[in-house]
């Protein structure tokens, strides 16, 4: 398996790993598939000064995760949203924590310093939402810090959400500045 930087090209096949979670589970709270020009433009816009990478093995893409701005506002500079969506029949296969692996060591060479993720969560488990997704980032070290009750409506139902945070480096007086990652690019 290797991971890789997304193209623009790979936008197609991403989108049918994204679709089913959008139409069939909670995990996301979209309600509908974005249009493949409108997925091209997150992926453009995301690559500016994040790093989108996907898992590719034997020319098929298996899975993908993205960091992108916590918050807009400059203080939060030194901080990162994580993402991340694998083809249904290839979960459990340790495709998210090899992506989440270079990931963080991209966030790092950025000079990021906190990784969150924000998770849809389930009062209880039911056909649309689990707790895997919380379990995972608990198993790569990610710590609960929050939850909003009831805050997103979908396939009928009331769902919570979760904010999960990793540190991944040192918070000193001085933090050094952030690189976009597009200025790293030739290096991934």
């Amino acid at each position: 398996m290797k991971i890789r930087t997304v193209t623009v090209d790979d936008a197609k096949e991403l989108l049918a790993i994204y679709a089913p979670y959008v139409r069939k589970t909670a995990i996301t709270f979209e309600y509908e598939v974005p249009t493949l020009e409108e997925f091209k433009k997150r992926i453009e816009n995301t690559l500016k000064n994040y790093p989108y990478l996907v898992a590719e093995a034997d020319g098929e893409l298996l899975g993908y995760a993205y960091t992108s701005a916590f918050h807009e506002r400059a203080a939060y500079d030194w901080a990162a949203e994580v993402s991340i969506y694998v083809r249904k029949d290839r979960k459990g296969c340790g495709i998210g924590g090899r992506l989440y692996t270079v990931l963080e060591d991209i966030s790092r060479t950025q000079h990021i310093l906190n990784l969150n993720a924000c998770i849809a969560y389930p009062e209880l488990e039911d056909a649309y939402l689990t707790k895997d997704s919380v379990r995972f980032h608990e198993h790569l070290g990610y710590c609960m810090v929050g939850e909003f009750h009831k805050c997103g409506y979908k396939f009928g139902r009331w769902y919570d959400m979760v904010w999960m945070e990793k540190m991944i480096g040192a918070h000193t007086d001085q933090p050094e500045p952030v690189i976009a990652f597009s200025k790293l690019r030739e290096d991934w």
